[in-house]
């Protein structure tokens, strides 16, 4: 059995997945804070995983109190090399309709937090590589294996990370739909950045549970079409991520899994000590 671990993030329902075994609830302490809950390992489909609720159980966090470097910090600190997320969004175009999956390729950064979204910073200066957001290996995984299972999903996108709470305004939502852009959401930019900062191969499942506002002919997005629709979405999801389980590597080589080769621009001399501490689980094969 590989030693490296596959993360998966998202809403509560998921971790009642059939034939995850040996479960256990392991607090992690993280130097950046608390992370979103305590985290779930495990096996399944022959492999060790680690299932972290995004929102906390019980869904307790908004999505701008997320503390993605703590989330991504523990993972790493636990072994995990990819990460499959699955998320709600809203659609900004007519041809994905609730309850497909989009597995998008693209982000737009629509959030005030940027800073937030970084490991680097206290002496020690990184820029990854991040014109393609996503893990393409494990998005093609995941789409191959989404066909497989006859799911209505749809090859690529921009997935548009606004802050919320609130849903969008209409013309918010109109100016999305008519730039082009496919889905919205709140949450995965920050983690894609921090797992890219980590090496970890990260990818987004978008499951789409309304057509957000700029669609006049359509009810108003309601936390109760997005509940409805995100139940009928989760029994797929968790097909699709016990099937893919079993492709992903025993070990990680993939590109994302070198993504700070070349991104660390202050020489190692000049790294702080206490930096250094702060990022050992990040920086453990540069130092």
């Amino acid at each position: 059995m590989s030693k490296h671990r596959i993360g998966i993030i998202g809403g509560s329902g998921l971790y009642s997945i059939e034939g995850f075994t040996d479960q256990k609830w392991v607090k992690v302490t993280t130097p950046f804070g608390a992370p979103s809950d305590e985290f779930l390992t495990g096996q399944l489909a022959g492999r060790e995983v680690v299932f972290l609720p995004r929102h906390g159980r019980g869904h307790r966090i908004l999505p701008s109190e997320l503390n993605h470097r703590a989330n991504l910090w523990a993972m790493k600190k636990l072994g995990v090399a990819w990460i499959v997320s699955v998320s709600a969004v809203g659609s900004l175009q007519k041809q994905y309709r609730p309850c497909d999956i989009v597995l998008p390729n693209q982000f737009l950064d629509r959030t005030k937090r940027d800073c937030e979204h970084t490991f680097f910073g206290n002496g020690i200066v990184g820029h990854i590589a991040f014109a393609d957001p996503v893990c393409e290996e494990l998005r093609q995984l995941l789409l191959k294996t989404a066909r497989s299972l006859k799911a209505k999903v749809h090859d690529g996108g921009t997935y548009v990370n606004m802050e919320g709470p609130a849903f969008s305004t209409r013309a918010e939502s109109l100016t999305n739909h008519r730039l082009g852009y496919d889905v919205i959401g709140m949450t995965n930019l920050g983690e894609a950045k921090c797992a890219r900062e980590a090496e970890i191969a990260y990818a987004t499942m978008a499951m789409i549970t309304d057509y957000d506002c700029w669609k006049v002919d359509e009810a108003h997005v309601t936390v109760e079409m997005v509940v409805a629709n995100l139940m009928k979405n989760a029994a797929t999801a968790k097909a699709i991520v016990v099937k893919v389980i079993p492709q992903i590597p025993a070990a990680p080589g993939w590109p994302c899994h070198d993504a700070l080769k070349n991104a660390i621009m202050t020489d190692r001399k000049f790294w702080p000590p206490k930096t250094i501490a702060k990022l050992k689980p990040i920086l453990a094969k540069y130092l």
